[in-house]
């Protein structure tokens, strides 16, 4: 199944278009010096993200922030309120003075830590949310040991504001710009190079043996070029560094078939949101121009509860994305959890495994708490240059373990 269109890299693949907010250079002088007489909004990290998004198209078919109507549609039903399947609010939360002030003028600046202008919102909507049934909606919990119900009940500003968005420009990036691309870039690339089958990957972790054995068998079995889009906005708080993780992804490259992979940075603000959360990510692939996407065990999930047990089944998202596929417009890669066979020193999808087999795995939570810990990471999971990358970041906490190996 083909998705890119080699002629139009801005046409949709399924028919439709990219969004694109980014206004003429004529129309950005004007609003700057119109801007000086508006209410200004510092934009949050995660709104940075939310807004770039928006801005190249890869939420398309948003064009702003939600509308009142279409958050409580997203809410209730995963959908917008034209019936579009949209799993994730998207909204902008201001302070009560704000919303005000905005309200009185009609437009407000959306600016960055720097003060830079990014965009402006003329806000036709103000609300404030039922935050705590958002949650439930959304998350399936109130419970605020949930880092995105965490965030949404604690750190959330009262106020939702939506409106027509006019973007002066994206926000700036200081590091690995050869590896972040607009949906439109990724596509026309993938086009220059003429992959029609792509297949991409999702992390928010350095990736492993286990990532690297998925992602071939994911390759090979779609007969798919293979996109590695790991997310480096917001993710999970005492995640990896994006900066060790981008190191860790380019010394894993050389690991596959060189005219087969590509590595590009995906600019987004997670929500741990579980299965809702994973069919969000195959929409935004989508967008990027992926034809297949690989979901994997507990994806997008936030780990245990503080009890023990987990928010969302295991293979949950999976059920979800197989639910919505024919609509989606992109083929779900379903994996289930890789092991490693301790006899036979191979890689295996925990189903394939013999019966009685000695296997072993090692999650992510834990990857971090050995890190933390200074404990080891045995060479059955993690090649020597993720290893030797990972200790740049920590070395004295890997030096110990590095020596006992």
């Amino acid at each position: 199944m083909s998705i890119i269109t080699t002629g139009h890299p801005h046409a949709h693949p399924h028919g439709g278009h990219l969004v694109d907010l980014l206004v003429p250079p004529e129309r950005a002088t004007e609003l700057k010096k119109c801007a000086l007489s508006w209410p200004d909004w510092q934009l949050t990290r995660r709104q940075m993200c939310d807004l770039e998004l928006l801005a190249c198209g890869g939420f398309s078919p948003l064009k702003g922030f939600l509308a009142k109507d279409d958050y409580l549609a997203v809410c209730e039903s995963m959908r917008l309120a034209d019936g579009t399947l949209w799993p994730i609010p998207v909204t902008l939360d201001v302070g009560e003075e704000i919303a005000a002030r905005a309200g009185s003028v009609g437009t407000v600046a959306l600016r960055d830590a720097t003060g830079t202008l990014l965009a402006v919102l003329h806000m036709t909507q103000a609300w404030v949310p039922d935050l705590h049934a958002e949650a439930m909606a959304v998350f399936g919990t109130t419970d605020t040991s949930h880092p995105g119900v965490e965030h949404l009940l604690r750190h959330s500003n009262s106020w939702y504001i939506s409106g027509e968005l006019e973007v002066l420009q994206h926000p700036r990036h200081l590091d690995s710009l050869s590896h972040r691309h607009t949906p439109a870039q990724l596509r026309a690339e993938f086009a220059r190079r003429g992959w029609i089958r792509v297949v991409a990957f999702q992390t928010r972790n350095p990736m492993h043996r286990a990532h690297q054995q998925l992602t071939l068998r994911a390759s090979l079995a779609e007969d798919a070029n293979l996109l590695i889009h790991p997310v480096v906005g917001v993710t999970k708080p005492g995640d990896i560094d994006p900066q060790t993780r981008v190191r860790c992804y380019e010394a894993i490259l050389p690991s596959y078939p060189e005219d087969r992979v590509m590595l590009s940075l995906l600019p987004l603000a997670m929500r741990m949101g579980g299965p809702r959360e994973a069919l969000w990510h195959a929409i935004i692939r989508k967008n990027y121009g992926a034809t297949h996407f690989i979901v994997g065990r507990d994806h997008a999930g936030p780990g245990l509860k503080p009890d023990g047990l987990p928010f969302y089944d295991p293979y949950e998202a999976q059920e979800l994305l197989s639910k919505h596929r024919t609509e989606l417009g992109v083929e779900i890669v379903p994996f289930k959890q890789m092991v490693y066979l301790a006899d036979s020193g191979r890689y295996v999808p925990e189903d394939e495994a013999p019966r009685g087999a000695r296997t072993l795995s090692i999650s992510g939570t834990e990857v971090r708490r050995r890190l933390a810990m200074g404990l080891e990471l045995p060479p059955w999971f993690s090649p020597p240059e993720i290893v030797a990358e990972l200790r740049r970041s920590y070395p004295a906490k890997l030096e110990g373990a590095l020596e006992r190996m």
